[in-house]
């Protein structure tokens, strides 16, 4: 009996689908030197990510579609945010290209799970690297007084910070993904052989 079709059409999807709309009005706004209102823009998608959380936590509303995209969504935005700060010059070209090697390793892993109907859920790890790596990203809006103040980048410090989470994160994905997709070959074998 072929496993029935779920229904993504929720409030934490939409919010998803909304956070992704987001990211070409970003660009728009940073490239075009509105800096506080791509900063608003970057606030509210980081709002929705947790919004959609724990909505669908609390009315049971987690679905395949939202752990994939959910996660997919977070990434994108935040590799926007960093490589627009880099084309400023405000954060070093080696951030970002770490975080999308990074980000690119894990969208190839979760797609080639997905094909074997495999989700691989978020871990504690890859939220906090996340949350460093938005909040790190924040304070790069504030670099001018933050630098005349201390007299040190400090956030260029918490950017690195969130990198490094992110690619300890990308090891423990990466044992996840790997159990995983062991099971699934076996299953998928095993429905072979029946």
């Amino acid at each position: 009996m072929p496993k029935e079709r779920e229904n993504i059409w929720n409030v934490p999807n939409a919010l998803t689908l909304i956070r992704l709309g987001l990211i070409p009005v970003y660009w728009y706004l940073i490239l075009t030197d509105h800096y506080y209102w791509a900063l608003a823009v970057f606030a509210v998608a980081s709002l929705t990510d947790l919004a959609d959380g724990i909505i669908a936590r609390k009315y049971n509303q987690i679905t395949d579609f939202g752990k994939l995209m959910d996660p997919l969504a977070d990434k994108l935005m935040s590799l926007s945010v960093m490589l627009s700060l880099t084309v400023k010059g405000i954060l070093p070209w080696p951030a970002p290209v770490l975080l999308l090697l990074k980000e690119g390793t894990m969208v190839v892993g979760g797609l080639i799970l997905y094909s074997k109907k495999v989700v691989v859920h978020s871990v504690w790890i890859g939220k906090l690297a996340q949350t460093v790596v938005v909040c790190s990203l924040l304070s790069c809006f504030f670099h001018e007084p933050i630098m005349k103040h201390l007299g040190f980048p400090l956030h260029v410090y918490l950017v690195w910070a969130g990198v490094a989470l992110t690619l300890i994160a990308l090891v423990y994905y990466i044992n996840i993904a790997l159990k995983l997709n062991k099971e699934a070959n076996a299953r998928i074998q095993r429905e072979k052989n029946q």
